[in-house]
């Protein structure tokens, strides 16, 4: 897979602000290796009531635009967009009615993050009266998630209903386990996930790894699956709508119980 000109839609790059990099130096580190993997937009997406980080949405759009000016000075060709990555809770919706939620790339969709071990029996009814407001949610790294592994026919249910979902590009490259990596195949196989990003947090141990990723897609499922990753992210930028296909319930397997986070 050559170089390209991709969009990030999920990325930990603005410093200092959740478990991404500490500093603006790492951050720059950061923006140079999304460079030289062919990313030229990222859609900074830090945490948000996730026991750990509150991020609200002008705190967000204040580190952006700093980045951004940095990033310009520095001569370093990369575009950073504002998102969020909120940790699903009870009063979500109420705290977007009070500005306080960036959705991605201001566009009508916004990132859902489920704990690691579970899918709150909330979930459904949250997710439902986000679309009644006009937004659509997007769970991410539904791959990683203890219960949909055990129990695909969750995700199965929320896509239906209408939200989307995005892997993580590590996932498919193996970097969490080969459980995780069998299971994100089946997502994509199943019509159960919609965009693929990196969810970056470092140059080490949580790198960029988008053009594996898409290796990896190209060599088992073709070209025109990686595309349609690509033109997903492109569209959501662009608030357009996103292409879906009819989602398939992934049959349960024994083997899915065996994984690793």
């Amino acid at each position: 897979m050559g170089v390209i000109n991709m969009i990030d839609i999920h990325c930990h790059i603005l410093p200092g602000i959740d478990d991404g990099p500490k500093t603006l130096d790492e951050s720059l580190k950061m923006a140079r290796k999304a460079v030289s993997e062919g990313i030229k937009t990222i859609i900074a997406t830090p945490h948000n009531r996730n026991n750990q980080f509150n991020n609200l949405k002008e705190q967000i759009i204040k580190h952006v635009d700093i980045l951004n000016d940095i990033l310009l000075k520095e001569d370093i060709p990369l575009t950073i967009l504002p998102g969020q990555e909120n940790r699903i809770y009870g009063e979500l919706l109420e705290d977007y009615k009070t500005n306080e939620i960036q959705t991605i790339a201001n566009s009508e969709h916004l990132f859902i993050e489920f704990p690691s071990s579970t899918v709150p029996r909330y979930a459904e009814r949250l997710l439902y009266n986000l679309q009644i407001q006009g937004l659509t949610p997007i769970i991410v790294h539904p791959e990683r998630n203890k219960e949909i592994i055990e129990n695909p026919k969750i995700i199965y249910s929320l896509v239906k209903n209408g939200a989307l979902t995005q892997i993580t590009a590590g996932s498919i490259a193996g970097y969490f386990g080969k459980g995780i990596k069998k299971f994100s195949r089946q997502l994509i196989e199943h019509n159960l996930t919609h965009f693929v990003a990196s969810d970056a947090h470092n140059i080490q141990n949580r790198s960029f790894n988008m053009v594996e990723a898409f290796e990896c897609i190209e060599k088992e499922f073709g070209l025109t699956w990686s595309d349609y990753f690509i033109e997903n992210s492109e569209l959501l930028v662009k608030n357009k709508p996103i292409v879906i296909y009819p989602p398939n319930l992934i049959r349960k397997k024994k083997f899915l119980s065996i994984f690793s986070i």
